[in-house]
């Protein structure tokens, strides 16, 4: 116990990488691979449970062993790239840690990915050691590629002698993954998180909620509902978390239901669910949420996309269990995906803020002519070494990284969130980049322009509009038709204005997105009532 102590402490001091300073903690982890050794501490508890299927943490460590030797015997050694793409299963999760345990650099991919955004991604990584694809998935790979075995079915039945074992480097800037993020160019950029990055974002959300190593009651752990996907940041950090202080993971199975969520919470006894607003939304609005047993659910931690007050006050009317704690929080991709967290009463009296910064993340602002409130810029240890094969960054020289998002923070430091100063559709927690879908709707014959933007929806937050000039008997039915497959499906417009005459500019001489979106919203509000 008194080396877990010393291997997370809460002092703080400044520290300079690059020449860069930031806050950190001054004893600290400094491998990702450390963690697996805290499974054994819980020997056969469930760890992921999906479905009808349950894997114990002794099944856990067993698996990951045999699948390092899997590896290992396919030629992955330290530092190789390991594509993983696939849905939530227990595979994907021991797939992870064998990569982790043999020293290589798990990439997670986007299972949503359209055939062509997978081949961009891969081209991107190259070179790739290996690709671990599911079944579903490995249908939309492209020819060429070496993929690996990704059930875990042999590997449970393997001997467990002469395990692989974590290789031995305590270089903590060497880097420990890369997790995709869409960008305002349009293509998925390759965010690359050392292990310092991964283990700091860990090292502050344990010491905010009390949950450091030498602080775990061995006897209690929570049961945590998932239902986004593992190979965001979130479902990572909610990983690596629940490994530490041995939580059981309930993944959800196939496209999100509400009704499947209230199944979980009930028959598993769920304490937490990490979930985008969409999901909670919908859960709300299911005609069984009033007569299900939800009285075990104690904490819904919401990201992703702005949390409105209304959905605030359903929560703690509709859960009454889950009130007070509704944390909520702020972060991108690249700062490792948590700034700011809020919690408690904090969340309900500060009804739309995201929580004051975390103990190593450093704030500012930067001021742009035209606009009433600053960029926010971050500074913090969890932020990415930059993206991989790409010269530009949005970190300056300083250490600085400018968000793109526009805020202010209160008298109490708590940091509210007024704008997005980039180009960007956030819709149901998804990132979506307009150029991308534009660059593919101006490819389509017939189609002379293309403007894409963000409207507002009661459900997703955001739903994506295309305002396009066509020539000839071009409809919204082909348009969509000639999209599937090269877009993710999320980022297919639902909303269409087709028109024959050129679409307005502005003084640039660029397609006045502006005046589309707030045309678009007065149409909108007049359909619906609901205004921007």
């Amino acid at each position: 116990m008194s080396s877990e102590k010393a291997s997370w402490g809460k002092e703080i001091s400044v520290e300079e990488i690059g020449g860069v300073p930031f806050r950190m903690y001054t004893d600290r982890p400094r491998r990702v691979g450390e963690l697996l050794s805290f499974g054994t501490r819980w020997g056969t508890r469930p760890h992921i449970v999906q479905g009808e299927r349950v894997v114990t943490f002794a099944d856990l460590d067993h698996a990951v062993a045999a699948k390092g030797r899997q590896l290992a015997d396919l030629g992955v050694k330290r530092g190789d790239r390991v594509f993983i793409l696939g849905w939530n299963s227990p595979a994907w999760v021991v797939n992870f840690w064998a990569c982790i345990k043999v020293g290589a650099i798990p990439v997670l991919a986007n299972a949503w990915w359209s055939e062509i955004e997978i081949a961009n991604g891969l081209d991107a990584l190259q070179p790739v050691a290996l690709t671990l694809a599911d079944e579903r998935a490995a249908t939309r790979m492209p020819a060429g590629w070496r993929v690996g075995p990704w059930g875990i079915d042999t590997a449970l039945r393997q001997e467990s002698d002469a395990a692989t074992g974590t290789e031995g480097s305590q270089n903590e800037e060497e880097t420990a993954l890369i997790i995709f993020t869409s960008g305002t160019s349009g293509q998925p950029k390759a965010v690359v998180l050392s292990h310092r990055a991964v283990l700091a974002r860990l090292h502050m959300t344990l010491h905010v909620t009390r949950k450091l190593p030498h602080q775990i009651d061995q006897e209690s752990c929570d049961v945590t509902l998932i239902t986004g996907p593992l190979f965001h940041v979130g479902g990572m950090q909610t990983l690596l978390r629940a490994i530490v202080v041995g939580d059981t993971l309930v993944l959800s199975q196939g496209r999100y239901d509400p009704a499947d969520v209230l199944e979980s919470i009930e028959c598993h006894k769920v304490s937490r669910w990490n979930a985008v607003p969409t999901m909670v939304t919908r859960l709300l609005d299911h005609p069984e949420v009033s007569s299900r047993d939800l009285s075990s659910l104690k904490s819904i931690s919401i990201g992703g996309a702005p949390v409105h007050a209304e959905l605030m006050r359903r929560i703690r009317t509709e859960l009454p269990s889950v009130s007070p704690r509704i944390p909520t929080g702020y972060g991108l991709t690249e700062n490792g995906g948590q700034a700011t967290a809020s919690g408690g009463s904090e969340s309900v009296e500060k009804l739309g803020s995201t929580g004051r910064p975390l103990p190593c993340v450093e704030v500012k602002f930067l001021a742009h002519p035209g606009l009433p409130d600053g960029e926010i810029l971050l500074r913090s240890p969890t932020q990415m070494s930059g993206y991989h094969g790409l010269d530009e960054s949005p970190i300056d020289s300083e250490g600085w990284l400018h968000t793109g998002d526009l805020g202010r923070l209160d008298d109490q430091g708590n940091l509210w969130i007024t704008g997005r100063s980039k180009d960007m559709i956030i819709r149901g927690g998804e990132n979506i980049a307009p150029v991308a879908v534009e660059r593919a709707l101006v490819a389509i014959p017939g189609v002379v322009e293309a403007a894409v933007f963000g409207i507002p929806h009661p459900d997703l937050g955001e739903e994506v509009m295309a305002a396009v000039t066509v020539e000839g008997d071009v409809t919204e039915r082909h348009l969509k038709e000639q999209l599937r497959g090269k877009v993710a499906s999320f980022a297919v417009p639902s909303r269409w204005k087709l028109q024959t005459q050129p679409l307005p500019v502005n003084q640039t001489g660029k397609i006045d997105k502006t005046t589309l979106r707030a045309e678009a919203c007065a149409e909108l509000a007049v359909q619906t009532g609901l205004v921007a």
